[in-house]
């Protein structure tokens, strides 16, 4: 007799792009702080580049004393952190904003979280230095592609403001969750910016270039700037901090429950401090009890974990919430303020659901 086994079950990666790939983190069915590989959400503007000999050698140049191209052994060889941070795209949860906006309609999970090992940043430029006129730091990826608004061809490309650049946990990676960092997620080498949306965070990094003027390319000046007129640019700023943000991961929307006692749980995540409290609420807001939330992670910038005990004593038709308060004092606001490009959402976490 051949005996039965239950299958392993797992979740599988949402789709909303193919050709470029954009795929989305199952973020409801995780309980891991470490997001593996299989289920790390994927985010490109353009198709995937080829892989040459070129793509392990990192040049810095621009406003700096000694000009310099790095190999990737040689970093390899270089003193390096290691950090667990959370990459949340600028446009997750986009489908939610009303009006509705265009773009990938990306759900709640375009956000995922790894151990990355690299060299810091600012360490790599001590051997480079910096001229007095430096003013920002340029990062081009090897991916390339067409815009359907701008004619010509155009690489991936951002700036840092020194004083991020210089932050001691920006990191030129080349590792995550213990190896070489995958393809699709960069490369052999990609940028690690803890603290800001991961547009911030180029892969396939192949150039770092310290300038004495603002770079204004399209993904720094056009992409990922908060637009907050529907037909203006009056009043734009640019995409930087994540923003307190939770989720309700389960129950799921429009589930339906028995009467009895129920654990409603989920994540919260900040781009400031860490998370200090997550409140919940079953009436619709109006009402709001303390969640219990995990103990602060040694890990400054890792997503937190909370739950909630909820006894369903009576059937009908509920609306549960989640926010979350961070150790700034930002509060997860009840609506997300709208604008044309749908980045940064972040209102409360809502669910339906009916008990029976």
């Amino acid at each position: 007799m051949v005996p039965l086994h239950s299958p392993i079950l797992k979740p599988y990666l949402i789709t909303r792009g193919l050709v470029p790939e954009n795929q989305e983190h199952p973020i409801h069915f995780v309980s891991a702080a470490i997001t593996p590989e299989s289920s790390f959400y994927l985010r490109n503007h353009f198709p995937y580049p080829r892989i040459s000999e070129q793509s392990f050698v990192l040049s810095v140049g621009g406003e700096v004393q000694k000009p310099r191209t790095f190999q990737y052994q040689e970093l390899l060889r270089m003193p390096f952190k290691e950090l667990i941070v959370p990459l949340e795209c600028a446009g997750n949860n986009r489908g939610l904003f009303r009006p509705r906006v265009f773009g990938e309609q990306w759900g709640g999970g375009a956000i995922s979280q790894g151990v990355w090992r690299g060299v810091a940043l600012r360490e790599l430029l001590r051997y480079t230095g910096l001229q007095a006129s430096a003013k920002e730091i340029v990062f081009e990826g090897h991916d390339f592609g067409r815009r359907p608004d701008l004619e010509g061809e155009f690489v991936f490309a951002r700036s840092l403001p020194l004083e991020k650049a210089f932050h001691p946990d920006t990191l030129i990676a080349y590792a995550l969750n213990g190896e070489p960092i995958p393809y699709k997620h960069g490369y052999p080498l990609r940028l690690i910016v803890p603290q800001w949306y991961a547009m911030a965070s180029v892969k396939w990094l192949r150039s770092i270039t310290v300038t004495r003027t603002h770079f204004n390319g399209p993904f720094q000046d056009i992409d990922y700037m908060f637009y907050p007129e529907k037909d203006s640019d009056t009043g734009k700023i640019p995409v930087t901090t994540i923003q307190v943000n939770s989720i309700i991961q389960q129950p799921l929307n429009r589930s339906v429950l028995d009467k009895g006692m129920h654990q409603i749980y989920g994540l919260a995540w900040t781009g400031t401090g860490s998370i200090k409290k997550v409140e919940i609420s079953t009436d619709g807001g109006g009402n709001w009890r303390p969640a219990v939330v995990q103990p602060e992670s040694p890990n400054a910038y890792s997503w937190t974990f909370w739950n909630y005990t909820w006894f369903a004593d009576q059937k009908g038709e509920y609306t549960i919430m989640s926010r979350a308060t961070d150790s700034f004092g930002f509060v997860q606001p009840a609506a997300a303020k709208w604008n044309r490009k749908g980045y940064g959402y972040n209102a409360y976490s809502v669910v339906h659901i009916k008990v029976e």
